[in-house]
């Protein structure tokens, strides 16, 4: 912000003449001077001195010179100054609005110390501060004050923040102060806020940050709760004098700090957070600035000074002219002042939140002003001058703003529709729509008053093209949504809200009331339509007239006036109002009665002496009439009553309008009596409620006054008799005996009997009671009374005249009901049934007449039947055994389910004709599956095909089809229909017929006749995809004949032939079509092809822009050429690129030559500038003549080349003279020598290079020697002169060369000479260099024995033993080792052992490698001899053996065979084979069918194997591991089975076996649970346990379910609790038991359990255990198993010399007296093993033999 100078306002006297104080009024029209002679002076907004007043003193005794003004302020309402006085006063004057207005002291307000400063930031409250420190509040409106805080220290500033909603105050001390009224949500802190380093004189409170300075030369910002932002210190600046005022913008964004000559400027940047200093507006002989204030808009800086001077300073940030209308001056970053440059009116837009505000705009016809701030929107309105600021996010300024209504802005953003009222800063309300036209937006606020509606604010929009919402704003409620039936384009509430206008795009005109809800329509043409402004008066044209609806609430009631043109507009001024119309050129106005609009409104506005005055001008006519009723019915309520009399009087209601008359007399007379208007009198409030029918409530009000006799002359009048006597008995009157009578005499008067009747009932004469009813012709009420009467009952005359009576008027059921009271029964019956009343009828008939029930049920459904209740009727005619008659009505009442129900049910083969019409039913409503089913029960199987043919569902029509019908008729059937079908152009569904009966050639027959290729193809792909690209091919081809190019390129191309389509548009000249499906579908250069054939076609220039245009000129020539195309070739180079002119010569050159056309070729080759190539050619073809003469002419440097090709030539003919004669010509001596090489002519090749070569004859000779030339017996003879000259490495060389492999005798000397030599002659290095080529070539040749001579002679012992070993010399080969190198005899056993394994000889191989003779015998599953070996070493390579054995054994399911090997070769406790033993047990116990004596020897091994085991690992470490117990636990298991087996063999025994197999159940984790139940249960039957049979057999079957379903989780144990058996067991992978078994055990189960005698629960014994368990149920004590039965050990107990071993004393002599008497070799081993197990057998009576 920059300050810029204005004007002098009040000039600077010469001496110190202070200006005390200024300030700016709010409204910034006046501004306010106080100088040092305590006058203030009043300025105008431009700076006129306009007023001047003189303050006063407290006292006037003390003179006028006794103080000093020390601040002043304006009022919020601009019209009222404050000055504060430092005689302990504050004066505030009203100043007036005007200029020149008197001014007038209003209140004072006397304090106890001077006032030294004042702020006025809200009505009614001046805030001040005293020299004593207090800091007070005065109240203009009670003019009282009251202290807001005290301090002990004078008050030297005060200032309040930007929305005045809090003050600071700071302090002589230092100290600031501060204080809320309302801290706006801020939640910051009040009370001492800060202490300043000096007095803080200049204070100013901005948006972000408080500023003091003061007499120390320093300016210091806090933050909000206190703490130092910033420091500007200019105590070094010796120009710089005390600070001693300051002033905050009303922004709060700029602050200004006076001192001498300067004025220093600071500017909030919201981006940094802190203050900016601008430059500072230095002002030479100012002096020290006193006083300043900011203008309320921003705009202005006024300045007091010492010397009495008032400076004004312009402070903008910017200004810029708008429109060349309206001036914008930024006066801060978030307030903008906008003048209208021609009216001179200003408006101040700001930011309440103190925002930047970015661009201000004017819009809608330049009255609206729109502006956004980063987080906000401001909104004004300039005539009005109301401002609005609402939150907004930004839309990147994509809003569009309507201001067709003048209290509200609409804006749409993104789909939203937001309202914002000028004046108000929150949004009224948003809605989501997609319709931005005003025309289909319509808002109300508060446009007319209503009575008792104090905020009406409504907006109707449309949320779709065809549906129009209707919104309470002020709510936020939605008050209804109209869907209409077309397009809505306008649409309009009216002023007060409670009615809409709607026309919809068909021009139709509708009215919608809001509070009913209801919508009717007004015109079904309308091109014009508009409510009458200030009214709810309705203008609308219909085609040619004018229509006026000036009662809206009677939309039917409309004015019409005939037009000859059309409707522009309506205006409404001066009490008239005016349709304007154009007629052609002209314009012409049609006047609406102003009467009737202004009926409308005066109602509206509750005015009803104006409407009754305006009615009174009018003629009756419909409309007026309809005036009068409304007027009537509004007064009434309003009880303005003399206007409701007038309003009956004028609608001829004279009976109204009398009773209100007689009423508004007794209301004047009350008027006239108490005062008031008398309506509150009781006697009008009774009668309006007469008038309103509200007897009850006229009553109340008589009563509340004790008016009983009026009441009671209310009601005579009325006839209201019964309430007349209820009120005289109520309120005892003496009169009520005469009443009665009269009311009983005007009854019989009045011929009311039934009245008179009632009222004899009352009395108590019940028989004159009946006799009235009867007379009236009520004989239903007499028959009620009789009933209710037993004195009437027994009285047979009045019975039997009643029920004449009653049987008179056919009350039958009546009749019925008394005859049954009265016994009876027959004639009750008789009645019932003549009344149709069957339902008491049935009653009575079920007590007195049960034969006739059934004949009553069909009755009564026949009845029900004629009364068209099918539904009630079905059920009666069941009871009645009707099934045929019950099943119709089912039908008849659509009651299918239920027809069907009981069809299902007859036996009968008459009802089958019903399922006919029920199929019918279903087949109608589409359950087709149901349909079927019941036509093909009812035999009409044709029918139900018909039904599928109809709704299309051919496949199921064929599956019934078939099973009815021959295959050909089906067939025939199909395809005729489908031959229909296809004539009436149904193809789908003949196409489905045609498949149905595998027919799909048919079909492809059909759509191809039609030409519905798509559908053929289709078809052609499912069922002959075979023939599909075949097909595509042969309709392209029809196609293209057709000449429907488009379609057959398609078929080409699904053909995959893009090729025919190409040639197909190449044939008919449609070459870009041509390139287009080269180019997308030909591969890389296809479509270059086209681009060529198409220049080709075109030739020329043509060609030449086409080939340019594709970029394919070069390579068109190049393809041209290669096409042997070279006209067009040279014609297309001609024209565009003659540099390739010689490259197709080369080519035609090319071409020619392979056409044999050699003269020609030679031409063109010497063309394209390339005689070589013509040369060649020549010579290619042995013309050398030619080729010398063209060489000779154009390619001298060709011609010797041509000699040395006819020397070749002359060479492969062997003419080697000449060729040599040619070469020698050639000068090329060199390839004769290498010619005559090749020849294999070495003398001629010496000859030629001695002659001509000399220098290269040395190496010639050495080739020649070394390439072999001799053969094998050359090569011997050369070796032997090399060995004669003493050429020993040659001679090696040599003898090393000879192969020759037809003689081996000459090979072996050879290469044994070669060792020789090398041997005494070369060096070691090199003997053993050949003794490595001969040794391995004598051992292929298997002289084993040579080779390992030669390398011995060369101390080679390792190849010598090898060639040893090579020849199985394994003798010579371990002497060698021993004699020469006894390290290698290690090599040679582990190569014997090898050698042997790799032979097989395993019987050998022990000798060498037991340990590997044995894995040799594993590996090959010699398992007894492996066993039998081992068992010849020592125990643990046996048990090694064993192991892998018996692992072998358990895979192949041999656990037998394992047992046997561990009972042959003994247990070792090693915990490696725990598993084994483990598994081995586990397969075992698995085993089925070992329930039986037999397998005695099975057990009883087991269980010697694991008793050895266990001995085995008491002695071991793992003595009482866990797998010792495990073992143990296995061995019990294995004895019980060992015993159970010996006692099984004898029948004295069986409850032994019995008991064991139960007492097996606690070891159900070892052993399968299925198989140990089932034993156990078989074992129990046996012994005829019955119960424990029943258990376990159940427990099996449920142990059974489990294993099929992979869960024992559903498993119940209620059985087994407080047992040891366990339930948690693991699940059998496989049931033990044969399903037959299962089934036989099932069967059982099932009759026991129908066994009452069987008692389903375990037997117990005297612990309340179950028998067989080890632990008490109660107590948990454990008792020993016995070792016979397994059972516990209670009483009767024999011990063992082992501890824990014991048996039942019964069972144990049992089992020695049955070992005694049958002398069984089993039980006398069981007994033997329990010596061994238990330490010894107890003394016993018996021994055994």
């Amino acid at each position: 912000m920059q300050l810029k100078y204005l004007k002098t306002l009040l000039t600077p006297q010469d001496g110190a003449a202070k200006v005390t104080c200024v300030a700016w009024a709010p409204n910034n029209a006046k501004f306010a001077v106080c100088t040092i002679d305590r006058v203030v002076i009043l300025y105008d907004e431009q700076g006129e001195k306009r007023d001047r007043f003189t303050t006063k003193p407290a006292d006037p005794k003390y003179g006028k010179k006794t103080y000093v003004v020390k601040s002043m302020a304006f009022s919020p309402d601009s019209t009222k100054i404050a000055v504060a006085q430092t005689d302990n006063i504050i004066f505030v004057y009203k100043i007036g609005e005007e200029w020149g207005d008197k001014k007038v002291i209003c209140s004072k307000f006397v304090q106890t110390s001077a006032v030294t400063c004042l702020v006025w930031p809200s009505e009614h409250a001046i805030i001040f501060g005293l020299a004593e420190g207090k800091v007070r509040q005065a109240n203009t409106k009670t003019s009282k004050s009251s202290t807001i805080y005290g301090t002990d220290s004078y008050v030297v500033s005060l200032t309040t923040n930007v929305s005045g909603k809090g003050i600071l105050s700071g302090h002589a001390d230092g100290t600031v102060v501060r204080y809320f009224f309302d801290d706006e949500g801020s939640g910051e802190s009040q009370g001492k806020l800060l202490t300043h380093a000096c007095p803080p004189y200049a204070l100013a409170w901005g948006t972000n940050s408080i500023i003091v300075a003061g007499c120390d030369k320093k300016i210091v910002a806090y933050g909000r709760e206190g703490h130092v932002l910033q420091t500007f210190d200019y105590s070094r600046d010796r120009s710089e004098k005390e600070f001693t005022v300051a002033a905050s913008s009303p922004s709060g964004q700029s602050i200004v700090v006076g001192s001498y000559d300067r004025l220093r400027v600071f500017n909030w940047s919201p981006r940094k957070g802190t203050w900016d200093e601008a430059s500072p507006k230095e002002i030479p002989n100012l002096y020290t600035i006193t006083a300043l204030s900011w203008k309320k808009d921003g705009s202005r800086l006024s300045v007091g000074t010492l010397c009495g001077g008032v400076e004004l300073f312009d402070c903008c940030l910017r200004r810029s002219i708008y429109k060349n209308k309206f001036e914008m001056t930024y006066v801060g970053l978030s307030q903008v002042i906008v003048k209208n440059l021609s009216t001179g009116t200003r408006v101040v837009l700001k930011s309440q939140y103190g925002y930047e505000i970015d661009e201000v705009k004017v819009m809608g016809k330049d009255r609206y002003l729109v502006a956004h701030t980063s987080d906000t929107l401001l909104l004004g309105d300039l005539i009005s001058n109301k401002l609005s600021e609402v939150a907004w996010q930004g839309s990147g300024g994509n809003e569009k703003f309507f201001f067709e209504n003048e209290t509200v802005c609409m804006i749409f953003n993104a789909g939203e529709l937001a309202l914002v009222e000028y004046g108000s800063n929150e949004i009224l309300g948003s809605v989501r729509t997609e319709f931005m036209n005003p025309h289909l937006i319509s808002v109300r606020l508060n446009e007319r008053r209503q009575r008792g509606v104090e905020d009406n604010k409504k907006l109707a929009y449309l949320i779709d093209i065809k549906t129009i919402a209707i919104v309470d704003l002020v709510g936020g409620y939605n008050l209804g949504t109209i869907s209409h039936d077309s397009k809505i384009d306008w649409l309009e509430l009216n002023e007060t809200g409670r009615k809409l206008l709607f026309r919809d795009k068909k021009l139709r005109l509708h009215l919608y009331d809001i509070e009913s809800s209801v919508k009717s329509t007004m015109l079904s043409f309308c091109p014009y339509v508009q409510w009458v402004p200030g009214s709810d008066v309705v203008v609308a044209q219909n085609r040619g007239n004018l229509c006026v609806w000036y009662t809206i609430d009677s939309p039917e009631r409309v004015t019409m006036f005939p037009l000859k043109g059309d409707i522009v507009d309506l205006e409404r001024s001066n009490g008239k109002t005016e349709v304007i119309v154009t007629e052609g050129v002209n314009s012409v106005s049609y006047t609406l009665d102003e009467g009737l609009i202004e009926f409308g409104t005066a109602i509206d506005d509750g005015d009803y002496y104006r409407a009754t005055a305006f009615l009174e001008t009018l003629e009756m006519s419909a409309e007026t009439e309809a005036m009068w009723k409304t007027l009537s019915k509004l007064s009434l309520e309003a009880q303005q009553l003399h206007i409701a009399e007038r309003c009956f009087a004028a609608l001829g209601d004279v009976s109204k309008a009398r009773f209100l008359n007689e009423t508004n007399k007794i209301a004047d007379a009350v008027s006239k009596e108490y005062g008031g208007d008398g309506t509150d009198h009781y006697q009008v409030k009774a009668r309006l409620a007469m008038l309103d029918k509200n007897f009850k409530l006229a009553e109340m009000y008589y009563m509340e006054q004790n008016a009983v006799d009026e009441v009671m002359e209310m009601y005579q009048e009325l006839h209201m008799w019964d309430e007349c006597i209820a009120v005289a008995e109520a309120k005892g009157h003496p009169e009520l005996e005469s009443l009665r009578r009269s009311y009983y005499s005007y009854l019989m008067e009045t011929n009311q009997n039934e009245k008179a009747g009632e009222v004899k009932e009352n009395e108590g004469d019940f028989t004159g009671a009946v006799n009235l009813y009867l007379k009236a012709g009520l004989p239903a009420k007499a028959a009620w009374l009789a009933m209710s009467r037993d004195e009437l009952l027994s009285s047979h005359d009045v019975i039997s005249r009643i029920t004449a009576a009653l049987i008179k008027g056919e009350f039958y059921e009546r009749a019925g009901d008394l005859f049954e009271r009265t016994r009876n029964n027959q004639r009750a019956l008789e009645c019932y049934r003549k009344g149709n009343a069957f339902k008491k009828a049935v009653d009575l008939a079920r007590v007195a007449f049960p034969a006739e029930v059934v004949k009553l049920e069909e009755v009564w459904g026949d009845y029900l039947v004629q009364q068209k209740q099918m539904d009630a009727a079905i059920n009666h005619y069941i009871e009645a055994g009707r099934s045929t008659k019950a099943i119709e009505a089912a039908i008849a009442a659509r009651q299918w389910k239920k027809a069907l129900h009981i069809l299902e049910l007859q036996e009968d083969k008459t009802a089958a004709k019903y399922y006919l019409k029920i199929a019918q039913h279903y087949a109608s409503v589409q359950e087709f599956e149901v349909a079927e089913r019941l036509f093909v029960k009812g035999d009409h199987t044709k029918d139900a095909i018909d039904m599928y043919t109809q709704a299309g569902r051919w496949e199921q029509a064929h599956k019934l089809a078939v099973k009815c019908m021959s295959q050909e008729d089906v067939s025939a059937l199909y395809i005729s229909r489908a031959q229909e079908l296809e004539k009436e152009g149904k193809y789908k569904e003949a196409e489905r017929l045609f498949t149905t009966v595998d027919e799909p050639d048919l079909a492809i027959t059909m759509y191809k006749k039609n030409k519905m290729y798509d559908d053929m193809i289709r078809l052609v792909a499912v069922h002959h995809k075979d023939l599909l690209q075949e097909t595509h091919i042969h309709l392209a081809k029809e196609l293209e004949a057709e000449s429907r190019f488009q379609e057959a390129e398609y078929h080409y191309l699904e053909g995959q032939d893009w090729k025919a389509a190409v040639n197909m548009y190449r044939v008919n000249d449609m070459w870009e079509e041509a390139y287009r499906i080269a180019k997308t579908h030909g591969g890389a250069s296809a479509h270059k092809q086209v681009a060529y054939l198409w220049a080709k076609s075109l030739g020329g220039e043509a060609a030449v822009k086409l080939l340019n245009k594709f970029g394919f000129l070069e390579n068109a020539i190049d393809f041209a050429a290669d096409n042997y195309a070279f006209d067009f070739a040279f014609e297309l180079a001609r024209l565009a690129m003659k540099q390739k002119i010689p490259e197709i010569h080369l080519k035609n050159a090319m071409f020619l030559e392979d056409q044999g056309k050699f003269n020609e070729a030679e031409t063109e080759f010497i063309k394209a500038g390339k005689p070589k190539e013509a040369v060649l050619m020549h010579v290619h073809n042995k013309d050398w003549s030619n080729a010398q003469r063209v060489a000779e002419a154009h390619d001298p440097e060709s011609v010797a080349d041509i000699l040395v090709s006819q020397a070749k030539f002359c060479f492969d003919q062997k003419e080697f003279q000449k060729a040599e004669a040619f070469l020698l010509r050639a000068q090329r001596p060199e390839l004769a020598i290498k010619y005559y090489k090749d020849a294999g002519m070495w003398t001629d090749a010496m000859r030629i290079c001695k002659d001509y070569l000399p220098s290269k004859l040395s190496s010639l000779q050495k080739e020649y020697e070394s390439e072999g030339n001799w053969g094998v017996e050359g090569m011997v003879e050369q070796a032997q002169e090399w060995e004669q000259t003493g050429e020993y490495a040659r001679a090696v060389d040599c003898y090393l060369k000879v192969k020759d492999s037809s003689n081996m005798d000459l090979l072996m000397k050879c290469w044994m000479k070669a060792a020789e030599l090398a041997i005494k002659f070369l060096s070691h290095d090199k003997a053993v260099d050949v003794s490595q080529v001969v040794g391995p070539r004598l051992i292929q040749l298997r002289k084993y024995n040579e080779a390992a001579e030669l390398y011995l002679n060369l101390d080679l012992i390792k190849n010598a033993i090898d060639a040893f070993i090579e020849g199985e010399e394994w003798n010579k080969a371990k002497r060698v080792a021993k004699e020469l190198d006894p390290r290698l005899e290690e090599y040679v056993d582990k190569r014997y052992k090898e050698h042997l394994k790799n032979q097989g000889k395993v019987d050998s191989l022990v000798g060498v490698d037991v340990v590997a003779a044995l894995d040799m015998y594993a590996e090959r599953g010699q398992w007894e001899k492996c066993i039998d070996t081992a068992s010849k070493q020592n125990f643990k390579v046996l048990h090694k053996y064993i192991a892998l054995y018996a692992t072998h054994l358990i895979k192949e399911g041999e656990a037998e065979k394992v047992l046997n090997l561990y009972a042959q070769h003994g247990v070792p406790a090693y915990s490696q084979n725990f598993n084994i033993y483990k598994r081995m047990f586990l397969e075992l116990v698995n085993l089925r069918d070992r329930d039986c004596a037999e397998a005695y020897r099975l057990w009883a091994d087991l269980r010697d194997v694991f008793l050895l085991l266990c001995e085995n690992l008491t002695k071991s470490s793992e003595a009482n591991s866990p797998a010792h117990e495990e073992f143990e636990q296995m061995l019990l298991v294995a004895h019980y089975y060992a015993t159970r087996s010996a006692a099984k063999g004898i029948d004295q025994l069986s409850s032994v076996a019995a008991k064991l197999s139960i007492s097996l159940l606690r070891h159900t984790e070892l052993i399968p649970a299925d198989k140990a139940f089932y034993e156990a249960g078989l074992a129990a039957k046996a012994v005829e346990w019955e119960n424990m049979a029943f258990i376990f057999l159940n427990r099996f079957l449920d142990l059974a379910d489990g294993i099929d379903e992979g869960t024992l989780d559903a498993l119940d144990h209620t059985d087994f609790q407080d047992t040891d058996i366990p339930f948690e067991v693991p699940v059998p992978s496989k049931l033990h038991v044969t399903v037959e078994k299962r089934e036989e055990i099932r069967e059982w189960v099932l009759t026991v359990s129908m066994d009452q005698r069987v008692e389903q629960v375990l037997p117990k014994d005297e612990r309340g255990t179950y028998e067989a368990s080890l632990v008490a149920a109660g107590t948990g004590i454990r008792s020993l198993p016995c070792v016979i039965s397994g059972y516990p050990v209670l009483r009767n107990k024999i011990e063992f010399k082992r501890p824990g071993m014991a048996a039942n004393k019964d069972d144990w002599n049992k089992f020695l007296m049955a070992t005694k008497t049958t002398h069984s070799p089993e039980c006398q081993d069981v007994l033997k093993f329990i010596t061994q197990w238990c330490g010894g057998l107890p003394s016993a009576g018996y021994s055994f033999h």
